[in-house]
């Protein structure tokens, strides 16, 4: 670890490799197109692994859309809850496909569409009213939802010119979510499935973790396909594609002890640079160390070297605990937050003045590439 600087996202290209194997595995058996959702996943550097397994990608901003077609070189299906007149022309020029969140945002820019031209497909997002995302700061179907319209407001027409439809209600869900969902989909959208060229089904799908089914998943869109001939089935996974393919390095740079609880604070942030365990909420796991509450303790001592990780910024709130290390800690000691690329890589801010973590790749052969480091100038830069 002594080449790696603290703190650091480190993604091994071998474990990125695996996933994007079997996701491309995935795609070809079931016959559907799957493509990189950047909103869990955009370092570009990268992007030529993604395209050696001819892998194309999916943006929600204007800043994703021109990513994809200069870095991953291909054009983007593109969603986004809003358009406006001044970001549509890019949206446009850098979409294959682009989704509308409601009806009079479709009405408003496809007229664009057509008169620009370019062969772009115009699609719908729909909200099924029907999620199995327990938690509601991720589930887009929530009631009074802004994600995607309902099918009481569809009727029985289609506009003329709307090619395809998208649902995402998945978050990190299993295949028999998607087999629930579907059955609903169809139940209140199946009127107009035969008629439409493709069926965009979000993402959520995380095939690449060790209790999925993906025999169950490939089985479930082949009957769905045989069902509707006439649908090109789209999935836009993104953790699914960097699942389990890194960690974030970060160093103890101080203990603290306060009503009996022991705090190690590191030189990373939760609030800053792992914004999904404070938000999903969840714990991550520290390499080396116990959870208490998910195993039984075996004495021992060890209840002694019981620590919460405190983040360095000025948030109270930011930490998390507790763990149980086999030795006490103290400073200079390496702690490593495992599975830290997808969306944290994404999420990770410079809240307080804090710098982002730097990012590394371990490639295949061993050796490790710093692929940026940040400095004043770069925090500087977001306050021009």
């Amino acid at each position: 670890m002594n080449p790696i600087p603290s703190p650091c996202y480190v993604i091994e290209e071998s474990l990125l490799r695996r996933n994007l194997a079997l996701i491309k595995s995935v795609s070809e058996r079931a016959d559907v197109d799957i493509i990189l959702a950047f909103k869990a996943f955009a370092l570009w550097k990268l992007f030529p692994v993604f395209r050696e397994y001819g892998f194309a990608s999916t943006a929600s901003s204007v800043n994703e859309a021109q990513l994809a077609v200069e870095k991953m070189g291909s054009p983007a299906h593109t969603y986004s809850p809003a358009y406006t007149e001044e970001n549509f022309p890019v949206f446009m020029s850098c979409s294959s496909h682009i989704t509308f969140n409601s009806l009079s945002q479709f009405n408003r820019f496809y007229p664009q569409v057509v008169a620009s031209g370019r062969k772009v497909s115009c699609g719908l997002r729909i909200n099924p009213e029907y999620s199995e995302v327990a938690t509601d700061l991720y589930n887009p179907c929530a009631p009074g939802s802004r994600m995607g319209v309902t099918a009481c407001r569809l009727g029985n027409t289609l506009p003329e010119g709307l090619d395809g439809f998208h649902f995402h209600t998945l978050c990190e869900s299993t295949s028999y979510d998607l087999e629930k969902t579907l059955e609903v989909i169809e139940a209140r959208f199946g009127r107009f499935l035969k008629r439409l060229k493709w069926l965009n089904m979000g993402g959520g799908h995380l095939m690449t973790r060790k209790d999925y089914n993906t025999e169950h998943l490939i089985s479930l869109l082949k009957s769905f396909k045989v069902k509707y001939p006439n649908l090109k089935i789209i999935l836009e996974p993104g953790s699914a594609f960097a699942w389990q393919t890194g960690y974030l390095l970060t160093t103890v740079v101080d203990v603290v002890e306060n009503g009996g609880i022991r705090t190690a604070i590191v030189d990373a942030s939760f609030s800053c640079h792992m914004p999904d365990c404070l938000e999903m909420p969840y714990k991550p796991v520290i390499r080396g160390a116990v959870d208490p509450d998910s195993e039984d303790v075996d004495s021992g001592g060890l209840p002694e070297n019981r620590y919460r990780i405190g983040g360095n910024s000025c948030l109270s709130g930011d930490f998390m605990g507790d763990w149980i290390f086999e030795q006490p800690l103290k400073p200079g000691d390496r702690i490593i937050f495992e599975d830290m690329i997808h969306y944290t890589t994404v999420k990770t801010t410079m809240f307080n003045g804090i710098p982002h973590p730097s990012i590394a790749v371990m490639h295949e052969n061993g050796d490790l590439e710093i692929c940026r480091t940040f400095t004043y100038e770069d925090y500087k830069k977001r306050m021009d």
